[in-house]
């Protein structure tokens, strides 16, 4: 019998949940640190939105400054207590306090509970994806990352054992009889990075190895946590090896990267909800922060498109409203979209298309910077290249106007 489904049939939920708390001793203002000229927080928050199965990124923090570099990353933070805060705390307390926050504000239920250390640098998108695979795809109840081990460890006598005149022992090994390394056993040593878990499982049992338990083997050459000022340094000399993580990360778009911003309508500047009154007539609800950051857009020169397959009025005024151009009715939008692109002399490399649905995927196939806002379809999340925090109709645009103009953005 098979083990049961995640998500009960509908598209799974997976939280991935960084702790990052503000009073590290050994290396003080750690998880700020830059590794390759980009924040450890920052290059954790990159790794779990560029992973596939990851729908929501909260960096857990009671720092204001790790706070800011999450956020500019594209994350949601969760502030955590002064209780949960202390040197003492146990991650998996701070785990169910983001767990609980954010399925209380965004009224949702997470399926996988993902646990991203900050303090692996050199952590990518495939590990993150890989331990959240283990637990969606291959019945795993929690998954973690692991690299291969072929040493042998020893441990010093404490002088109460009657063993302790032979000195020190073997702990994986007998030191009168030790067998090649290839007739060991293959052992692993547990990374840090990236863990895996089922939010119900985890809810249960209050920590983060229950049930059954998958390995997620990583290359060693990568494996680093820094725990005090020397690995820190040794960071920095591997940096150039390893890239400053935008290679393995995409970095989020900036000005310099795009010309135009092309918007779904239905599902990105609304919530993909409609209101219908008694006589049939359509509404539906916007945010005014997207509002803002078009204006924003235009101001700093950007074309703006909004390009829909909805035929409704509603559309043309809300173009109106925003002074920017509009397609709608359109059923091939990849066609209208080259078109437009070539009318406008823009390389569509240069193009941010920001959509929410399986029709935006062949757009995102022409353009440079295909965006999925938070709450998309997941054949749309898989395609695009990064991801808003803000879903459709709650800001996503705005956010994305902020990713590219920065502090422009609020300039009259």
């Amino acid at each position: 019998m098979g083990r049961p489904a995640v998500n009960g049939g509908r598209a799974p939920r997976v939280l991935a949940v960084i702790p990052a708390r503000g009073g590290s001793k050994g290396v003080p203002g750690k998880n700020t640190a830059l590794v390759g000229g980009v924040p450890l927080v920052a290059r954790a928050v990159r790794a779990c939105r560029a992973a596939r199965p990851v729908t929501d990124v909260v960096v857990s923090t009671d720092d204001p400054l790790i706070a800011a570099a999450a956020i500019a990353a594209g994350a949601e933070v969760c502030v955590r207590p002064a209780h949960l805060s202390g040197d003492a705390s146990a991650s998996e307390a701070a785990l169910m306090h983001a767990l609980n926050r954010f399925e209380a504000e965004h009224d949702v239920t997470v399926d996988v509970l993902l646990m991203v250390q900050c303090t692996s640098p050199f952590i990518t998108v495939t590990e993150v994806s890989d331990v959240a695979s283990a637990v969606l795809d291959d019945g795993a109840d929690t998954a973690h990352t692991v690299a291969p081990f072929h040493g042998f460890i020893w441990r010093e006598s404490d002088g109460t054992a009657e063993t302790d005149a032979a000195g020190a022992q073997g702990v994986n090994h007998d030191k009168a009889f030790r067998l090649r390394r290839q007739d060991r056993p293959q052992e692993f040593v547990e990374t840090g990075a990236a863990y895996a878990m089922r939010a119900g499982g985890f809810r249960q049992a209050g920590h983060r190895f229950f049930g059954r338990t998958v390995l997620v083997p990583t290359d060693p050459g990568r494996v680093l946590e820094i725990d005090e000022p020397g690995d820190l340094q040794r960071a920095h000399a591997l940096a150039p090896l390893f890239g400053t993580g935008d290679a393995a990360v995409p970095a989020l778009p900036r000005r310099v990267d795009v010309d135009a911003v092309v918007i779904d309508f239905d599902g990105t500047l609304t919530d993909d909800c409609v209101w219908l009154d008694a006589s049939g007539r359509e509404t539906v609800a916007v945010h005014r922060g997207d509002g803002l950051g078009i204006a924003a857009l235009r101001r700093a020169g950007v074309k703006v498109l909004i390009l829909s397959t909805e035929k409704n009025p509603v559309v043309a005024a809300r173009a109106r409203k925003l002074a920017v151009p509009v397609m709608h009715g359109i059923d091939h939008k990849d066609v209208a979209l080259t078109k437009w692109c070539e009318e406008q002399g823009i390389d569509p490399q240069r193009v941010l298309y920001a959509g929410n649905d399986v029709n935006d995927v062949p757009c995102f196939a022409l353009v440079g910077w295909p965006v999925a806002v938070a709450d998309a379809q997941p054949e749309a999340r898989a395609a695009a290249r990064t991801t808003t925090t803000s879903r459709g109709g709650h800001g996503a645009v705005r956010e994305i106007a902020a990713w590219l103009l920065g502090k422009e953005l609020y300039k009259p």
